[in-house]
């Protein structure tokens, strides 16, 4: 297959004019004029622009459907409803629940792995949970929390087949620095829901944390003599920061500094709940508590901010609307957090030999359509 006449981001996110040649659902090549045959399939993509498939490495679920639910059905359904939004790439993200709920959402991811679906593909799991601090919990559930437990967290990988590819932790608790200190070469480790401080943040970093969970929420934030563990993710060039551009967990001009200090080390999620592709106003389920939306803002009974219902689309579409490059946003909800989680040589940007999971945007930013597994 041939997609020619359009504008696409290229391996560095240059905008560029020309065509892509796909086989076997990978990127052939790419080029200013290519040369195809009568008998292939091509496709004139009238000028609009190509970007890479978005990856969303924090997503609870959506339309009805939760992680947590412990079903394969539930994480379909989140699949194909996230592929019609020109997310490519997820990882299924568990909260703070029951052990059991734990287990049978990671079985539920693998069985996703071992045999994908017709929708977007799961390429691992995020685990926000147990192991945080019950001072910021935010909508995670109190009596679920858990000591960090390095042998615990070994039994879900194996469980999982090895496919969490992110844990949290609140590293000021208790033995935190150890887990730390051990599971950082099972997968990436992220600061989050935590109560540190500044120095207890870089040291955290030390011991080989290289993530931060939705940065500015549930962490002390920064304060020109306090600069918590937001001052410390902006001050450590090791350390990969996700950021809700949704318009409701941070401020346009919050997201425009964090954007022009982390650079490369910014990326995007929806850090979506089950309410995400659902009518607003009746209740939903999020780990264990309600959650209502109401005016696309979702939220527990005594109004904190319980996840989001937006998508990594439209979140690209408000990054430009808050004066972020497009090349930017789109860099940060592909290619970054494919990099954050060691999948940058499969996956996140428009090279000959990576995935096709390509998505064409009109004049407005709106998908016009989305190519994924030759598709």
């Amino acid at each position: 297959m041939f997609l020619v006449n359009a504008a696409y981001l290229d391996q560095d996110f240059r905008p560029v004019r020309g065509d892509l040649e796909i086989e076997g659902g990978r990127i052939r090549q790419v080029g200013e004029k290519l040369s195809w045959s009568q008998n292939d399939l091509v496709v004139d993509c009238q000028g609009y622009t190509i970007v890479p498939g978005f990856v969303d490495v924090h997503i609870h679920g959506c339309v009805g459907a939760d992680t947590c639910d412990g079903k394969r059905e539930s994480i379909d359904a989140m699949a194909e409803f996230l592929l019609t939004k020109g997310v490519t790439s997820f990882c299924p993200t568990t909260m703070t629940v029951d052990r059991a709920e734990i287990e049978a959402a990671l079985l539920a991811a693998k069985a996703c792995v071992d045999q994908p679906g017709p929708g977007a593909r799961v390429v691992g799991v995020n685990m926000e949970g147990p192991f945080i601090a019950a001072a910021r919990k935010g909508a995670q559930k109190e009596e679920a929390i858990l000591p960090p437990d390095p042998e615990l967290f070994r039994h879900f990988q194996e469980l999982s087949g090895g496919i969490v590819r992110l844990v949290d932790i609140a590293p000021e608790q208790p033995g935190g620095l150890a887990f730390i200190r051990e599971v950082k070469d099972l997968c990436a480790v992220s600061i989050a829901h935590t109560t540190a401080n500044y120095d207890q943040a870089k040291e955290s970093f030390d011991a080989g944390i290289t993530h931060a969970t939705h940065l500015f929420n549930a962490m002390s934030g920064l304060h020109h003599r306090d600069p918590g563990v937001v001052g410390a993710v902006f001050d450590d060039s090791r350390v990969y920061a996700e950021l809700i551009c949704d318009g409701f967990h941070i401020h346009p001009a919050a997201l425009r500094t964090a954007f022009q200090v982390l650079g490369d080390r910014a990326l995007v999620i929806s850090d979506s709940m089950r309410a995400n592709g659902m009518p607003e106003g009746e209740p939903f389920d999020l780990g264990g508590q309600m959650v209502t939306v109401r005016e696309g803002k979702a939220t527990l009974a005594n109004g904190t901010i319980a996840g989001s219902v937006s998508n990594l689309h439209q979140e690209v579409k408000n990054l430009v609307r808050f004066g972020i490059p497009l090349e930017q946003a789109v860099k940060a909800a592909s290619l970054i957090p494919a990099r954050s989680i060691g999948l940058e040589e499969e996956i996140g940007s428009i090279a000959p030999g990576k995935r096709a999971d390509l998505v064409v945007l009109d004049e407005n930013l709106d998908i016009v359509a989305v190519y994924h597994e030759n598709q």
